[in-house]
């Protein structure tokens, strides 16, 4: 009975991921970019400049964190096991064409993302705790009079918040490739998330602005090393890519082959799963920004898709560089990269495990921090509580079931969550100020 439930469910997300995600997308993507005048490109220079002059502001003594800290809170939380695994899988089943429409969703996806960070700073309250409560709760409020759709989104996001199938996979990672009492990881890992989480935004913002450059850096040097080494193979590949976008990809090797369909609907969902466009979360975490300025969080979160499109491309390349994408014996997503970086570098059977928990990790301290936000918009008194009780027992309940199942229910929360955001954003467009970045 339990396995016809999943059966069904698993065949429900896969249609709606397939067939209605990319496509919401992609409508909502140029609507707003025709109405911004391809604001995403015209912005970048001054959104660069901005990241830079913010670098040099404390902001102490004023409610709300940091700019930065927000937006480094906001890019652990994007740049997780989705670039590394998830995002692979985009060319294992739709060809390497699927990575021309990870570009096309990153191009619509950062004007998605500016108009919900915009929305949630412009409609946020302050609260007691010295700083700001935003995001799709509050900007719902404005675009439906149904009071329900704002507590409904605040549920939702209370089950996404616990990222029960990142937390599985580094649990196995940890314990199987150094040999760990499985137990012990468990606690250890729950306890290091709890740590974070608790503390707030600040918090998840220090640790991600820590932890995340120096893994970050030494992953995109060995993934720049490989395409700088094999770069005569960079024209044939790209033009690849581009005829694959438009025509399919016939079988070669272990790949079976794809069409075009496949390579925009996995290219495309990956891209933004990875990104967390219109999902709602980033839009409450940079909701806490001490900015007076929606128009400058919004264009950091910009820069964020941007940084986290750039991930994804290169663990792409590096699959396809190598190889290992058409390999005879099919290599399961989690493996790939760390197969393709095998080719070239020596111990990666440890160093990917680590990576995997890095960013893992920061990825659930992020979501964890964002469901007790919502937990607390719900119930004020004891929302924090109670939610800490519900995430722990969550997370360790899914450390020992099937991952498949954590993923699909991430998947159905994730796929309600988009579907109510983006037709709130489109309600609201007209309320979406794009002007550059004020520096003062």
């Amino acid at each position: 009975m339990l396995e016809s439930i999943f059966g069904f469910l698993m065949n429900v997300d896969s249609f709606f991921w397939g067939y209605i995600a990319f496509v919401l997308i992609l409508l909502l993507g140029c609507c707003l970019t025709y109405q911004a005048r391809f604001f995403q490109i015209r912005a970048l220079p001054s959104i660069f400049k901005m990241f830079f002059f913010l670098l040099g502001k404390s902001g102490k003594g004023v409610r709300g964190v940091h700019p930065l800290r927000a937006f480094f809170a906001s890019v652990g939380g994007m740049i997780g096991i989705g670039n590394v695994v998830a995002i692979v899988t985009a060319i294992q089943i739709g060809g390497p064409g699927a990575l021309f429409w990870v570009w096309v969703a990153a191009f619509i996806g950062t004007i998605i993302k500016y108009s919900e960070i915009f929305l949630g700073l412009k409609y946020r309250v302050t609260n007691d705790r010295g700083s700001y409560d935003g995001g799709p709760m509050y900007f719902l409020q404005q675009a439906f009079s149904n009071r329900f759709i704002p507590i409904f989104i605040a549920i939702l996001l209370c089950v996404y918040g616990v990222e029960i199938y990142q937390f599985a996979v580094v649990t196995d990672s940890l314990a199987s490739n150094f040999s760990l009492n499985r137990y012990l990881v468990i606690g250890g890992l729950l306890t290091l998330v709890l740590y974070a989480s608790v503390g707030g935004v600040s918090r998840v913002g220090k640790i991600c602005s820590i932890v995340m450059p120096f893994f970050m850096g030494l992953y995109t040097v060995m993934c720049l090393w490989i395409i700088f080494n094999e770069i005569t193979m960079l024209p044939a590949l790209l033009k690849t890519v581009f005829i694959s976008a438009f025509t399919g990809h016939a079988a070669i090797g272990g790949f079976v082959g794809s069409s075009v369909l496949l390579a925009i609907q996995h290219g495309i969902s990956r891209a933004a799963y990875s990104a967390d466009i219109g999902i709602g979360y980033d839009s409450i975490i940079q909701s806490e920004s001490n900015t007076i300025y929606p128009e400058r969080q919004a264009g950091l979160a910009v820069l964020g898709v941007c940084v986290d499109n750039i991930v994804c491309t290169m663990s792409i390349l590096v699959v396809l560089m190598s190889g290992v994408w058409i390999s005879e014996e099919p290599i399961p997503g989690s493996l790939l990269v760390q197969t393709a970086l095998s080719q070239y570098f020596p111990y990666m059977h440890i160093f990917m495990p680590i990576f995997l928990f890095i960013v893992g990790y920061s990825t659930m301290i992020a979501y964890f921090c964002v469901g007790i936000k919502c937990a607390r918009f719900l119930y004020p008194k004891c929302g924090m509580p109670l939610y800490l009780i519900y995430g722990a027992c969550a997370l360790i309940a899914f450390s020992f079931v099937d991952q498949t199942q954590a993923l699909l229910i991430m998947s159905l929360a994730g796929a309600l969550l988009l579907i109510t955001n983006l037709i709130g954003i489109f309600v609201l467009r007209n309320e979406v100020v794009f002007v550059k970045s004020k520096e003062s």
